[in-house]
Parts: C-alpha cells; structure tokens; sequence
C-alpha cells in the first residue's frame, strides 16, 4: 500500500493500517518502513473480531509452505520482521470501504503471506 499511496490518495481515498503490537511498536514500524498514512493499534482485538480476521496456531503460522516464498521475496527486498505484538498469530485482511457501511472489497488472509493483490484493491476504488 505503501508504494502505491499516492495513486490511491489522488482516486480519493485513503489508507489506514490496523497492527496488534503497542503504540511504540506501531511508530517504530512508520518509521523504519516510511509509512505515510496512519497506523493504528488494536491491542484488544476488537476491530479484528468485528471484521472475522483469522488467528492461526504458532506451529502453523512457521511451518506453513505457503507462506515461504514470500518470506524469501521480504528478505531479498531488505524488509525485516519488527518486534511483535501480543496477538503474533494474528493474521491480516484489507478492506476497501465506501461512505456508509458499503464493503466494496475485501480479502482476509488465510495464512501469513496472503495478501491481498493491489490489482484488485485498486480495482474497488472510486
């Protein structure tokens, strides 16, 4: 989302991160990865339950294959893993969402490296 912020801004929208680690976490991970949007943090898990974002098990979350070659493509990119939250095994989702309550995309992760493709979140923009 980083890379692709101004496109996103210029379409009308914008970007809001939600991470699991504390405040100072969340700044150190602004500033060693240049974050220009907000990043909020959901210590309790309540924006997490809201939106039915998945939790796996520790075993899982380091053992599953599918998560591997993007662990390999982060690295080779210089991206490092930051300090962890309480709720590590937490998994991510995104959202494209529309004045009101309109959903007009949204993908939660099924494991660690599943994200979703910025094609089809900049698809569901204005």
């Amino acid at each position: 989302m980083r890379d692709e912020y101004d496109g996103i801004r210029s379409r009308g929208a914008d970007v809001i991160a939600i991470g699991t680690g504390s405040r100072r976490y969340a700044a150190s991970f602004v500033e060693d990865e240049h974050i220009p949007y907000p990043v909020l943090v959901d210590d309790d898990a309540t924006a997490a339950h809201a939106a039915a974002v998945k939790r796996v098990g520790f075993v899982r979350l380091i053992l599953d294959r599918r998560s591997w070659p993007g662990t390999r493509r982060a690295r080779d990119a210089g991206h490092h893993v930051h300090r962890s939250g309480k709720r590590v095994t937490q998994l991510g989702a995104t959202f494209v969402l529309a004045p009101g309550d309109q959903v007009r995309y949204a993908h939660i992760d099924d494991f660690s490296a599943d994200h979703a493709p910025i094609g089809e979140v900049l698809a569901a923009l204005p």
